[in-house]
């Protein structure tokens, strides 16, 4: 595993030189195997209670369409605000699912399953009052830990009864949010794992092939720890769960005040991954899942790199990395209807999401929907930077990008990436395609880049208003709504070639789709 990162880093070292003219080559016939679909397995939201809204469940459906995520995991199913739990004047446990009824039904209904985030604390059942976000997760330990026992088994009942075994057989329950910290969990690691025991203990005794894991901590904290004390305790471990951000400096913010660096190294995040993978074949539990069940470029929704050009290729470029090494790597968040530092009040503001408040499609919405254009059977191919793809049907698929650190020595997230960027020549780019079936072909170009499906960039140009006009979210959503940049026919003859040389600029990406005619 080590020679393989060694040969990782030099690879994206050599592919990231600048004005480097490089060529991506590929034969139709000659398979890698089938393409990992673990970028599209998982995608993170806010907290449940933004889920009940009419615009999120509308993004969530044109993302579900788009880009093909299968999961969703979401903060605060159990919080006051989804009226969950209360106790009589006897201290009698009172159960309420109404809520999380309608939440669900509807991720359902939109073709996802959720990922099912066991927190925070119901302050009925709560030992304490410290509570973090705006919206005030109780994040204390159960008062009664046989209580919260309770709860999660009558609510896994609920769930078997409303949705059917063999539906919640297919679904993730995650118990609690990175405990390792203490503005999440005010406990100990020791106080974990008993919350962690109980609720385990409860899923087990619905079904016991209910899959439930955890320690769903940040930065890829207690996995030894947490796969050691349920091998020596008998405790049910179906997988690994655990968060990975790729900053250098800040700490957890909800404002983004701390000055947020993005990380120099070419491997941050899928470093984290793969050693998580190293400690569970290192393990007693070799096989167990591993799901990273957030992770993006930084952990503030304050960060304006989330807004720039320059988040798409980051997303692929750690994409590409990871491979086959998680089962999921589900991105923090898919919308900017995200509410732990209250409602924002800016149409971009570094929000997490793949779309800001309005629907406006980020950069980074569609690196994940061009990777979702991707064929399922992945071709050989030595550039780093790069995938090609085939489908069953005949179809080709060329993914590409340059990732260019380019933020300034000594200079912050927010005080760069705010700023209109212009992006610099890096040479050109050869895609060479062979063994191609012969006959016609409808050949689709799509990019991102500046002033490519980069509303940041157009919203600086119209001079950042703080609220925006429905005609400038319509010209926002014009401007950035994913179509081709170009299409044409062409004709494939007996030799099988396809060639392609492109101009590329520092942090573009690039598709070509080929697609086969009847």
């Amino acid at each position: 595993m080590l020679a393989v990162l060694a040969s990782n880093t030099t690879a994206f070292a050599q592919n990231g030189r600048k004005g480097r003219n490089r060529v991506i080559s590929a034969d139709f016939r000659k398979e890698k195997g089938p393409l990992s679909q673990m970028f599209k397995e998982c995608i993170g939201a806010g907290r449940a209670n933004e889920g009940l809204r009419a615009d999120w469940q509308q993004q969530l459906r044109v993302t579900k369409e788009e880009c093909g995520f299968k999961y969703i995991r979401m903060h605060g199913l159990l919080t006051d605000d989804m009226a969950v739990y209360r106790e009589d004047r006897n201290g009698n446990p009172v159960y309420n699912y109404q809520y999380i009824d309608a939440l669900y039904d509807n991720i359902i209904e939109t073709g996802m399953k959720p990922f099912v985030e066991l927190g925070f604390m119901p302050s009925a059942l709560a030992s304490g009052d410290k509570t973090i976000f705006w919206w005030r997760g109780n994040v204390t330990p159960p008062k009664d830990y046989s209580k919260w026992e309770g709860l999660i088994k009558d609510l896994t009942l609920h769930f078997t009864e409303r949705y059917g075994a063999e539906e919640v057989k297919t679904w993730y329950f995650e118990v609690w949010n990175e405990p390792n910290l203490d503005g999440f969990w005010a406990g100990s690691q020791a106080d974990y794992f008993k919350l962690y025991k109980h609720a385990a203990t409860a899923i087990k005794s619905v079904n016991a092939q209910y899959k439930v894991g955890g320690p769903g901590t940040a930065g890829a904290a207690w996995e030894p720890e947490m796969i050691e004390y349920c091998q020596k305790n008998g405790v049910p471990l179906d997988f690994i769960s655990t968060h990975s951000y790729g900053v250098d400096q800040g700490f957890l913010d909800e404002f983004g005040s701390a000055g947020t660096v993005l990380s120099k190294d070419r491997l941050s995040v899928s470093r984290d991954v793969i050693n998580s993978r190293k400690e569970i074949s290192n393990s007693t539990m070799p096989n167990l899942e591993l799901h990273y069940t957030e992770w993006s470029s930084s952990y503030t929704p304050s960060d304006p790199i989330h807004d720039s050009y320059h988040q798409a290729p980051y997303i692929l470029e750690k994409m590409k990395q990871v491979g086959k090494t998680a089962n999921s790597m589900s991105y923090w968040v898919f919308t900017d209807i995200f509410e732990e530092a209250a409602p924002r009040v800016t149409p971009f503001h570094g929000g997490f999401g793949l779309m800001n408040t309005q629907g406006i499609k980020k950069p980074a919405y569609h690196a994940f929907s061009f990777m979702n254009k991707l064929g399922e059977t992945e071709l050989q191919n030595s550039d780093s930077l790069s995938w090609v793809c085939k489908s069953s049907n005949g179809d080709m698929q060329v993914l590409l990008w340059d990732f260019s650190y380019t933020l300034p020595a000594k200079v912050n997230n927010q005080d760069y990436y705010v700023k209109d960027l212009p992006s610099k020549s890096k040479g050109k780019v050869t895609v060479e395609l062979s063994g191609i079936p012969a006959g016609d072909y409808y050949l689709e170009t799509y990019k991102i880049g500046y002033k490519q499906n980069d509303p940041y960039t157009a919203y600086y140009q119209l001079n950042k208003p703080s609220q925006l006009t429905r005609e400038q979210v319509a010209f926002l959503k014009k401007q950035t709504d994913g179509s081709p940049l170009s299409s044409e026919l062409i004709k494939i003859g007996a030799s099988g070639q396809f060639k392609k040389e492109v101009p590329l600029r520092e942090n573009d990406v690039c598709l070509f789709s080929l697609r086969k005619l009847p």
